[in-house]
């Protein structure tokens, strides 16, 4: 069975809702680790599918995304482009739009440049 773009993106969606709790911090977390928790949810239910688990390490598809700008995740994730001037570091334009993700941003960002 073959899943479209679109398609690949409702099952996404409905994983990410599925395995969600409370957006709420646990005890003794703070927002930005509860920010980074989001995040790395996310990029396990999403990004994973053409990137590295690790996102430290290159993918089948994507680069590795670990320590990159708000500026590129912004762009490539809600727009699917590259910010101006950028140049990639795998020449393509293979990565879909994934706009459903803007109110969830900061928490892929978060979780992609934590130390």
């Amino acid at each position: 069975m073959r899943i479209d773009h679109v398609g690949f993106a409702a099952l996404v969606m409905v994983a990410i809702a599925c395995s969600e709790g409370s957006n709420a911090p646990a005890d003794g977390d703070t927002p930005q680790a509860a920010a980074i928790q989001r995040g790395r949810k996310i990029y396990e239910n999403v990004c994973i599918a053409c990137h590295n688990g690790d996102p430290t390490h290159p993918g089948s598809l994507g680069p590795q995304v670990a320590g990159a700008s708000r500026e590129l995740i912004e762009a490539k994730v809600l727009r699917g482009a590259y910010p101006p001037g950028y140049t990639p570091v795998r020449p393509g334009q293979t990565m879909p739009k994934y706009e459903y993700l803007a109110d969830r941003l900061d928490d892929v960002v978060a979780y992609l440049q934590q130390d």
